[in-house]
């Protein structure tokens, strides 16, 4: 391991990690704005998060050790999957030992964990909400896998710094297979953030409600983690977006001062597609639950035909 590449990792999780609540507290802004609300303030996440983190956390006195232990496991998931995922640059000795289906694991770690904890409580919309997240899960997963697939087909290989590399050095192509699995890469991202229309983060409706009803049960600094893991979730949905779709302004692995335009560039990246998701979501409306599954069965094959058409144009 380099000295350029350890500095990297490590400028990349902090980045991660600091600017993941400020992307949440961007999107909000613009969703007030876009609606003519008040909007509040842009450090917001920040203040709720040290709040939190001040407040004693209250436990069911028949919770287990699986209750207590989902917001770390929950928060290390989302930390990981931001360490290897290329935001400045493409030198990151983590990224070698976990492609993208590894990446698509982790996510599913971190379902599984919380929704075992929705369960462990016995309350009846943690397991309403847990079935509802296993489900979404079981229909979202696959669709980011064959996203995944369709960009490995350019580059031959299911790393995400070669897939980044491949896409920056190659002369400017359209990729008639990525416009495909760019609309169910959106699709799939506003299913797994508890987005309109799928979920609305905004609202505690009981029928309605997805992820809000896994957390129900959390308070204090359990609560924070899983508020401040969703955070790095949206923000890691973000930046494989970009590295997917536009990966131009990531330094390479020989050019580590390249890192100094590399942040400017995610930053100004961030602000424009947190903007594009709040405009999406204000032209939505919320669906059905039992839309869901059609919902996400449409991602899933537009990923498929976007993979099918990369092959064919392949050979």
């Amino acid at each position: 391991m380099s000295f350029t590449g350890f500095l990297s990792q490590l400028i990349e999780i902090v980045i991660a990690v600091a600017l993941a609540p400020l992307l949440t507290g961007w999107v909000n802004q613009c969703h007030a704005w876009l609606q003519n609300k008040s909007a509040p303030a842009l450090w917001q996440p920040y203040r709720m998060l040290h709040k939190l983190f001040n407040k004693e956390s209250m436990v069911a006195d028949h919770a287990s050790r699986l209750f207590r232990a989902a917001p770390y496991v929950m928060f290390g998931c989302m930390v990981l999957a931001c360490a290897i995922i290329p935001t400045l640059s493409t030198d990151l000795p983590l990224a070698p030992a976990a492609d993208a289906i590894a990446l698509v694991g982790l996510f599913a770690l971190a379902r599984v964990f919380i929704s075992l904890a929705a369960m462990d409580i016995g309350t009846v919309f943690g397991s309403m909400g847990a079935r509802r997240e296993m489900l979404i899960g079981f229909l979202a997963e696959p669709a980011l896998l064959m996203v995944l697939f369709s960009a490995s087909l350019i580059s031959q290989s299911t790393s995400l710094t070669t897939i980044v590399e491949t896409l920056v050095h190659r002369e400017l192509t359209i990729y008639p297979g990525l416009a495909f699995a760019g609309v169910a890469f959106t699709m799939v991202s506003l299913a797994e953030n508890a987005r309109v229309p799928v979920d609305n983060p905004a609202t505690h409706l009981e029928l309605t409600m997805i992820h809000e009803a896994l957390i129900l049960e959390y308070s204090g600094r359990h609560l924070a983690l899983l508020e401040w893991a969703a955070s790095l979730k949206l923000f890691a949905y973000s930046c494989i977006g970009l590295a997917l779709f536009f990966p131009w302004g990531i330094a390479g692995a020989q050019a580590p001062v390249s890192m100094l335009l590399a942040l400017p560039a995610l930053v100004l990246k961030l602000a424009i597609g947190g903007f594009l998701l709040a405009l999406l979501e204000t032209l939505s409306a919320k669906m059905r639950i039992f839309r869901v599954p059609e919902f996400l069965g449409t991602a899933f094959l537009l990923a498929v035909i976007g993979m099918l058409v990369e092959l064919l144009l392949s050979h």
